[in-house]
Protein backbone atom coordinates (compact mmCIF):
# COMPACT_ATOMS: atom_id res chain seq x y z
CA UNK A 1 0.00 0.00 0.00
CA UNK A 2 1.32 3.52 -0.88
CA UNK A 3 2.19 5.88 1.88
CA UNK A 4 2.79 9.50 1.70
CA UNK A 5 5.95 11.21 2.89
CA UNK A 6 4.38 13.65 5.11
CA UNK A 7 2.63 11.42 7.18
CA UNK A 8 4.66 8.56 7.31
CA UNK A 9 6.78 7.97 10.43
CA UNK A 10 10.37 7.79 9.81
CA UNK A 11 11.98 7.68 13.62
CA UNK A 12 14.69 5.32 13.83
CA UNK A 13 14.11 4.03 10.29
CA UNK A 14 16.54 3.95 7.04
CA UNK A 15 14.96 4.86 3.96
CA UNK A 16 16.02 4.45 1.04
CA UNK A 17 15.88 7.05 -1.54
CA UNK A 18 16.17 6.68 -5.84
CA UNK A 19 16.98 9.51 -6.89
CA UNK A 20 17.96 11.42 -10.36
CA UNK A 21 21.31 12.98 -9.31
CA UNK A 22 22.45 12.59 -13.42
CA UNK A 23 24.11 15.62 -12.99
CA UNK A 24 26.59 17.30 -16.02
CA UNK A 25 30.26 16.85 -14.91
CA UNK A 26 32.89 19.09 -16.69
CA UNK A 27 36.44 17.52 -17.20
CA UNK A 28 37.34 18.53 -13.88
CA UNK A 29 34.46 16.29 -12.63
CA UNK A 30 32.79 19.50 -11.09
CA UNK A 31 28.81 19.59 -11.04
CA UNK A 32 28.20 22.09 -14.16
CA UNK A 33 23.97 22.27 -12.84
CA UNK A 34 23.11 20.95 -9.61
CA UNK A 35 19.26 21.51 -10.11
CA UNK A 36 18.49 17.87 -9.77
CA UNK A 37 20.55 17.70 -6.41
CA UNK A 38 18.18 21.10 -5.24
CA UNK A 39 15.32 19.41 -6.18
CA UNK A 40 15.74 16.46 -4.37
CA UNK A 41 16.48 18.17 -1.03
CA UNK A 42 13.09 18.87 0.27
CA UNK A 43 12.55 14.70 0.44
CA UNK A 44 15.69 14.08 2.39
CA UNK A 45 15.49 16.99 4.22
CA UNK A 46 11.89 15.75 5.32
CA UNK A 47 13.51 11.86 6.29
CA UNK A 48 15.78 13.49 8.27
CA UNK A 49 14.16 15.89 9.97
CA UNK A 50 11.15 13.43 11.08
CA UNK A 51 14.19 11.49 12.92
CA UNK A 52 15.28 8.81 10.15
CA UNK A 53 18.46 7.99 8.33
CA UNK A 54 18.97 8.04 4.66
CA UNK A 55 20.58 5.42 1.64
CA UNK A 56 20.72 7.24 -1.43
CA UNK A 57 20.75 5.73 -4.62
CA UNK A 58 20.96 6.88 -8.36
CA UNK A 59 22.31 6.33 -11.77
CA UNK A 60 25.01 9.30 -13.14
CA UNK A 61 25.67 9.04 -17.33
CA UNK A 62 25.72 5.81 -18.60
CA UNK A 63 28.14 3.51 -18.46
CA UNK A 64 28.19 0.06 -19.73
CA UNK A 65 30.92 -1.10 -16.47
CA UNK A 66 32.38 0.63 -13.11
CA UNK A 67 34.66 3.63 -15.08
CA UNK A 68 35.94 6.12 -12.46
CA UNK A 69 34.64 9.38 -14.07
CA UNK A 70 30.75 8.10 -13.71
CA UNK A 71 31.51 7.70 -9.63
CA UNK A 72 29.22 9.15 -7.79
CA UNK A 73 31.97 10.01 -5.31
CA UNK A 74 32.96 13.40 -7.60
CA UNK A 75 29.09 14.59 -6.29
CA UNK A 76 29.59 13.67 -2.46
CA UNK A 77 30.75 17.24 -1.39
CA UNK A 78 28.15 19.22 -3.19
CA UNK A 79 25.01 16.78 -1.65
CA UNK A 80 27.14 17.27 1.74
CA UNK A 81 26.90 20.69 1.10
CA UNK A 82 22.85 20.72 -0.01
CA UNK A 83 21.72 18.73 2.67
CA UNK A 84 23.78 20.15 5.69
CA UNK A 85 24.96 17.47 7.20
CA UNK A 86 27.92 14.97 6.07
CA UNK A 87 27.25 12.23 3.46
CA UNK A 88 29.14 8.98 3.83
CA UNK A 89 29.67 7.10 0.49
CA UNK A 90 29.81 2.99 -0.44
CA UNK A 91 31.84 2.30 -3.00
CA UNK A 92 30.09 -0.50 -3.67
CA UNK A 93 26.02 -0.59 -3.76
CA UNK A 94 25.75 -4.05 -3.36
CA UNK A 95 28.70 -4.34 -0.61
CA UNK A 96 27.09 -1.78 1.40
CA UNK A 97 25.91 -4.08 4.21
CA UNK A 98 27.16 -2.72 6.94
CA UNK A 99 27.60 0.89 6.55
CA UNK A 100 23.91 0.71 5.92
CA UNK A 101 23.36 -0.66 9.25
CA UNK A 102 25.49 1.48 11.32
CA UNK A 103 23.43 4.24 9.88
CA UNK A 104 21.82 6.28 13.05
CA UNK A 105 19.51 8.92 12.73
CA UNK A 106 20.20 11.91 10.79
CA UNK A 107 23.32 10.05 9.18
CA UNK A 108 23.60 9.93 5.26
CA UNK A 109 25.06 7.36 2.93
CA UNK A 110 25.53 7.81 -0.55
CA UNK A 111 25.52 4.14 -2.78
CA UNK A 112 27.70 4.31 -5.99
CA UNK A 113 26.37 4.58 -9.49
CA UNK A 114 23.70 1.84 -9.64
CA UNK A 115 24.67 1.35 -13.95
CA UNK A 116 27.93 -0.02 -12.76
CA UNK A 117 25.71 -3.03 -12.76
CA UNK A 118 24.14 -5.14 -15.78
CA UNK A 119 21.37 -5.73 -13.66
CA UNK A 120 19.97 -2.46 -12.80
CA UNK A 121 18.69 -2.10 -16.06
CA UNK A 122 18.47 -5.87 -16.88
CA UNK A 123 19.94 -5.91 -19.99
CA UNK A 124 23.10 -8.08 -20.31
CA UNK A 125 26.90 -6.70 -21.70
CA UNK A 126 29.74 -7.47 -23.36
CA UNK A 127 27.86 -9.76 -25.75
CA UNK A 128 30.21 -10.15 -29.01
CA UNK A 129 28.90 -8.91 -32.03
CA UNK A 130 28.64 -11.60 -33.69
CA UNK A 131 26.17 -13.50 -30.81
CA UNK A 132 23.52 -16.04 -32.13
CA UNK A 133 19.66 -15.26 -30.80
CA UNK A 134 20.01 -18.22 -28.25
CA UNK A 135 23.52 -16.78 -26.96
CA UNK A 136 21.42 -13.06 -26.21
CA UNK A 137 18.17 -14.75 -25.37
CA UNK A 138 20.87 -16.90 -22.52
CA UNK A 139 22.74 -14.14 -21.55
CA UNK A 140 19.31 -11.92 -20.69
CA UNK A 141 17.91 -14.70 -19.14
CA UNK A 142 21.10 -14.84 -16.28
CA UNK A 143 21.22 -11.18 -16.34
CA UNK A 144 17.39 -11.03 -15.14
CA UNK A 145 18.41 -13.90 -12.35
CA UNK A 146 20.63 -12.10 -10.65
CA UNK A 147 18.57 -8.74 -11.40
CA UNK A 148 16.39 -10.07 -8.24
CA UNK A 149 19.58 -10.56 -5.83
CA UNK A 150 20.62 -6.93 -6.52
CA UNK A 151 17.49 -5.83 -5.85
CA UNK A 152 16.64 -8.18 -2.82
CA UNK A 153 20.06 -6.58 -1.77
CA UNK A 154 19.59 -2.82 -1.83
CA UNK A 155 16.06 -3.44 0.10
CA UNK A 156 17.74 -4.86 2.81
CA UNK A 157 19.47 -1.94 3.91
CA UNK A 158 16.36 -0.07 4.28
CA UNK A 159 12.72 -0.41 6.04
CA UNK A 160 10.99 1.90 3.73
CA UNK A 161 11.23 3.31 0.05
CA UNK A 162 11.08 6.24 -1.73
CA UNK A 163 10.70 7.15 -5.58
CA UNK A 164 12.07 10.53 -6.17
CA UNK A 165 13.40 10.23 -9.76
CA UNK A 166 10.86 11.39 -12.08
CA UNK A 167 13.13 11.52 -14.57
CA UNK A 168 13.58 7.59 -14.85
CA UNK A 169 10.15 6.72 -13.96
CA UNK A 170 9.81 5.50 -17.25
CA UNK A 171 12.77 2.92 -17.05
CA UNK A 172 11.70 -0.29 -16.21
CA UNK A 173 14.89 -0.63 -13.58
CA UNK A 174 15.83 -2.46 -10.21
CA UNK A 175 16.07 0.77 -8.29
CA UNK A 176 12.74 2.42 -9.88
CA UNK A 177 10.41 -0.47 -10.84
CA UNK A 178 11.13 -4.10 -8.91
CA UNK A 179 12.11 -2.37 -5.44
CA UNK A 180 9.03 -1.81 -4.58
CA UNK A 181 7.50 -4.97 -4.28
CA UNK A 182 9.88 -5.49 -1.00
CA UNK A 183 8.22 -2.75 0.57
CA UNK A 184 4.39 -3.55 0.39
CA UNK A 185 3.57 -1.46 3.02
CA UNK A 186 6.03 1.03 3.45
CA UNK A 187 6.66 2.72 -0.15
CA UNK A 188 5.82 5.96 -1.27
CA UNK A 189 7.10 8.89 -3.61
CA UNK A 190 9.19 11.91 -2.49
CA UNK A 191 7.89 15.49 -3.44
CA UNK A 192 9.48 15.68 -6.44
CA UNK A 193 7.56 12.59 -8.06
CA UNK A 194 4.32 13.82 -6.32
CA UNK A 195 4.44 17.58 -7.75
CA UNK A 196 5.62 16.19 -11.67
CA UNK A 197 2.49 13.79 -11.16
CA UNK A 198 0.32 16.41 -9.92
CA UNK A 199 1.43 18.62 -12.62
CA UNK A 200 0.69 15.32 -15.71
CA UNK A 201 -2.60 14.86 -13.68
CA UNK A 202 -3.21 18.50 -13.86
CA UNK A 203 -3.33 18.74 -18.69
CA UNK A 204 -4.35 14.92 -19.06
CA UNK A 205 -7.02 15.01 -16.53
CA UNK A 206 -7.42 18.28 -14.89
CA UNK A 207 -6.66 20.46 -17.80
CA UNK A 208 -8.78 23.91 -18.05
CA UNK A 209 -10.04 24.78 -21.22
CA UNK A 210 -8.79 26.59 -23.37
CA UNK A 211 -6.11 23.92 -23.49
CA UNK A 212 -3.22 24.43 -25.96
CA UNK A 213 -0.68 22.37 -26.04
CA UNK A 214 2.98 23.72 -27.89
CA UNK A 215 4.90 20.99 -29.18
CA UNK A 216 8.34 21.56 -31.24
CA UNK A 217 11.50 19.15 -31.17
CA UNK A 218 13.32 18.27 -34.47
CA UNK A 219 11.23 15.25 -35.80
CA UNK A 220 7.84 14.25 -35.70
CA UNK A 221 9.30 10.94 -34.74
CA UNK A 222 9.75 11.29 -31.21
CA UNK A 223 6.53 13.46 -30.95
CA UNK A 224 3.94 11.23 -33.43
CA UNK A 225 2.20 9.33 -30.06
CA UNK A 226 2.32 12.47 -28.12
CA UNK A 227 0.55 14.39 -30.65
CA UNK A 228 -2.32 11.77 -31.05
CA UNK A 229 -3.00 11.59 -27.22
CA UNK A 230 -3.00 15.58 -27.27
CA UNK A 231 -5.56 15.62 -29.65
CA UNK A 232 -8.41 13.92 -27.45
CA UNK A 233 -7.86 16.51 -24.88
CA UNK A 234 -6.55 19.97 -26.64
CA UNK A 235 -8.53 23.00 -27.98
CA UNK A 236 -5.38 24.35 -29.84
CA UNK A 237 -2.39 22.24 -30.96
CA UNK A 238 0.97 24.44 -32.15
CA UNK A 239 3.62 22.58 -33.35
CA UNK A 240 6.74 24.32 -33.98
CA UNK A 241 10.63 23.42 -34.47
CA UNK A 242 12.29 21.45 -37.05
CA UNK A 243 9.19 18.39 -37.01
CA UNK A 244 6.58 21.44 -38.41
CA UNK A 245 8.28 21.10 -41.87
CA UNK A 246 7.38 17.43 -42.15
CA UNK A 247 3.71 18.83 -42.00
CA UNK A 248 4.63 21.81 -44.39
CA UNK A 249 5.68 19.15 -47.08
CA UNK A 250 3.07 16.71 -46.59
CA UNK A 251 0.79 19.47 -47.52
CA UNK A 252 2.64 20.32 -50.86
CA UNK A 253 4.48 23.19 -49.63
CA UNK A 254 8.13 23.89 -50.65
CA UNK A 255 10.84 23.77 -47.36
CA UNK A 256 14.49 23.57 -49.73
CA UNK A 257 16.59 21.87 -46.80
CA UNK A 258 14.88 22.12 -43.74
CA UNK A 259 14.49 18.95 -41.47
CA UNK A 260 12.04 16.57 -42.48
CA UNK A 261 10.73 12.92 -42.17
CA UNK A 262 9.14 12.36 -45.97
CA UNK A 263 8.07 8.25 -44.51
CA UNK A 264 6.03 10.60 -41.91
CA UNK A 265 4.28 12.63 -43.87
CA UNK A 266 1.03 10.23 -44.28
CA UNK A 267 0.93 10.47 -40.46
CA UNK A 268 1.03 14.00 -40.51
CA UNK A 269 -1.71 14.66 -42.63
CA UNK A 270 -3.87 11.60 -40.44
CA UNK A 271 -2.47 14.03 -37.21
CA UNK A 272 -4.12 16.72 -39.03
CA UNK A 273 -7.62 15.63 -40.48
CA UNK A 274 -8.03 14.56 -36.92
CA UNK A 275 -7.55 17.84 -35.74
CA UNK A 276 -10.25 18.96 -38.11
CA UNK A 277 -12.69 16.13 -37.35
CA UNK A 278 -12.27 16.90 -33.10
CA UNK A 279 -12.23 20.65 -33.58
CA UNK A 280 -9.24 21.16 -32.80
CA UNK A 281 -7.30 24.52 -34.38
CA UNK A 282 -3.81 23.25 -35.64
CA UNK A 283 -0.82 26.18 -36.08
CA UNK A 284 2.01 25.85 -37.94
CA UNK A 285 4.38 28.18 -38.77
CA UNK A 286 3.45 30.43 -41.84
CA UNK A 287 6.26 32.69 -41.85
CA UNK A 288 9.78 30.74 -41.21
CA UNK A 289 13.25 32.66 -40.39
CA UNK A 290 15.45 30.83 -42.56
CA UNK A 291 19.11 30.53 -42.94
CA UNK A 292 21.71 29.33 -45.94
CA UNK A 293 23.08 27.32 -43.81
CA UNK A 294 22.71 25.19 -40.92
CA UNK A 295 25.25 28.07 -38.15
CA UNK A 296 24.80 30.78 -36.55
CA UNK A 297 26.55 32.93 -38.48
CA UNK A 298 24.35 31.76 -41.63
CA UNK A 299 22.92 34.34 -44.11
CA UNK A 300 19.00 34.65 -42.80
CA UNK A 301 15.85 35.83 -44.31
CA UNK A 302 11.98 35.78 -43.50
CA UNK A 303 9.87 34.05 -46.09
CA UNK A 304 6.62 31.93 -46.45
CA UNK A 305 7.21 28.61 -44.90
CA UNK A 306 5.70 26.69 -48.01
CA UNK A 307 7.92 28.28 -50.63
CA UNK A 308 11.08 28.07 -48.91
CA UNK A 309 14.14 28.36 -51.36
CA UNK A 310 16.37 25.11 -52.37
CA UNK A 311 19.76 25.68 -50.56
CA UNK A 312 18.45 27.40 -47.52
CA UNK A 313 16.45 25.86 -44.56
CA UNK A 314 14.21 26.75 -41.74
CA UNK A 315 15.69 27.57 -38.66
CA UNK A 316 13.15 29.36 -36.16
CA UNK A 317 9.44 30.90 -36.28
CA UNK A 318 8.81 34.11 -37.86
CA UNK A 319 7.62 37.19 -35.91
CA UNK A 320 4.44 37.27 -37.84
CA UNK A 321 3.13 33.56 -36.27
CA UNK A 322 4.51 34.36 -32.91
CA UNK A 323 2.04 37.24 -32.49
CA UNK A 324 -0.81 34.94 -33.50
CA UNK A 325 0.54 31.92 -30.97
CA UNK A 326 0.72 34.52 -28.09
CA UNK A 327 -2.89 35.45 -28.75
CA UNK A 328 -3.52 32.00 -28.38
CA UNK A 329 -1.55 31.28 -25.54
CA UNK A 330 -2.65 34.01 -23.25
CA UNK A 331 -6.17 33.06 -24.39
CA UNK A 332 -6.08 30.02 -22.69
CA UNK A 333 -6.77 28.36 -19.09
CA UNK A 334 -3.45 25.21 -19.48
CA UNK A 335 -0.81 25.09 -21.84
CA UNK A 336 1.38 22.19 -21.94
CA UNK A 337 5.00 23.22 -23.72
CA UNK A 338 7.28 20.59 -24.83
CA UNK A 339 10.33 20.99 -27.24
CA UNK A 340 11.50 24.14 -29.14
CA UNK A 341 9.89 26.14 -31.82
CA UNK A 342 13.14 26.96 -33.58
CA UNK A 343 17.52 26.00 -33.37
CA UNK A 344 17.23 27.04 -29.97
CA UNK A 345 21.17 26.61 -29.19
CA UNK A 346 21.79 29.30 -32.21
CA UNK A 347 21.11 32.54 -30.35
CA UNK A 348 20.27 33.89 -33.54
CA UNK A 349 17.63 31.33 -34.12
CA UNK A 350 16.56 31.30 -30.48
CA UNK A 351 13.97 34.18 -30.75
CA UNK A 352 10.87 32.11 -30.75
CA UNK A 353 11.73 29.58 -28.52
CA UNK A 354 12.59 32.45 -26.11
CA UNK A 355 9.33 34.47 -26.90
CA UNK A 356 7.34 31.45 -26.00
CA UNK A 357 8.86 31.55 -22.63
CA UNK A 358 7.84 34.84 -22.59
CA UNK A 359 4.18 34.30 -23.22
CA UNK A 360 3.95 31.58 -20.74
CA UNK A 361 5.19 33.20 -17.90
CA UNK A 362 2.72 36.19 -18.88
CA UNK A 363 0.07 33.61 -19.32
CA UNK A 364 0.78 32.03 -16.00
CA UNK A 365 0.69 35.45 -13.70
CA UNK A 366 -2.91 36.48 -15.70
CA UNK A 367 -4.06 32.49 -13.86
CA UNK A 368 -3.51 29.89 -16.33
CA UNK A 369 -1.87 26.88 -15.80
CA UNK A 370 1.47 26.41 -17.60
CA UNK A 371 3.49 23.17 -17.81
CA UNK A 372 6.72 22.89 -19.63
CA UNK A 373 8.92 19.60 -19.99
CA UNK A 374 11.54 18.54 -22.14
CA UNK A 375 14.86 19.67 -22.14
CA UNK A 376 15.53 22.97 -24.28
CA UNK A 377 11.94 24.27 -23.37
CA UNK A 378 13.15 23.98 -19.81
CA UNK A 379 16.19 25.41 -20.51
CA UNK A 380 14.67 28.05 -22.45
CA UNK A 381 12.64 29.37 -19.40
CA UNK A 382 15.36 28.88 -16.83
CA UNK A 383 17.62 31.40 -19.28
CA UNK A 384 14.99 34.04 -19.37
CA UNK A 385 14.47 33.88 -15.63
CA UNK A 386 11.16 32.91 -15.50
CA UNK A 387 11.33 28.79 -14.27
CA UNK A 388 9.62 30.20 -11.22
CA UNK A 389 7.00 32.56 -13.31
CA UNK A 390 5.44 29.13 -15.24
CA UNK A 391 3.18 27.11 -12.84
CA UNK A 392 5.70 23.81 -13.35
CA UNK A 393 9.28 22.67 -14.99
CA UNK A 394 9.62 19.03 -15.08
CA UNK A 395 12.70 17.45 -14.67
CA UNK A 396 12.01 14.41 -16.79
CA UNK A 397 12.64 14.49 -20.50
CA UNK A 398 11.93 11.11 -21.61
CA UNK A 399 9.26 10.15 -18.49
CA UNK A 400 7.60 12.92 -19.23
CA UNK A 401 7.15 12.54 -23.08
CA UNK A 402 6.23 8.40 -22.61
CA UNK A 403 3.34 10.00 -19.54
CA UNK A 404 2.83 12.79 -22.43
CA UNK A 405 1.57 10.18 -24.43
CA UNK A 406 -0.59 8.09 -22.23
CA UNK A 407 1.80 5.81 -20.86
CA UNK A 408 2.30 4.24 -17.45
CA UNK A 409 5.23 5.03 -16.65
CA UNK A 410 6.88 2.12 -14.61
CA UNK A 411 7.94 3.89 -11.81
CA UNK A 412 5.26 5.38 -10.90
CA UNK A 413 2.99 1.97 -10.99
CA UNK A 414 5.42 -0.25 -9.25
CA UNK A 415 4.95 2.50 -6.02
CA UNK A 416 1.00 3.01 -6.54
CA UNK A 417 0.13 -1.24 -6.60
Amino acid sequence: MQKYIDSYDFAGKKAIVRVDFNVPLNENFEITDDTRIRRAIPTLKKVLEKGGSLIIMSHLGRPKKVDPKFSLKHIVARVSECLGVPVQFAEDCQKADAQAAALKPGEVLLLENLRFYAEEEGKPRGLAEDATDEEKKAAKKVVKESQKEFVKKLASYADCYINDAFGTAHRAHGSTALIAAYFPDDKMFGYLMEGEIKAIDNVLKNAGHPFTAIIGGAKVSSKLAVLENMLERVDNLVIGGGMSYTFIKAQGGNIGNSLHEDDLMPQALEILAKAKEKGVKVFLPTMSVVADAFSNDANAKVVPTAEIPEGWEGMDVAAENLAEWKDVILGSKTVLWNGPVGVFEMPNFAKGTLQIAEDLAEATAKGAYTLVGGGDSVAAVTKMGYADKVSYVSTGGGAMLEALEGKDLPGIAAVRE
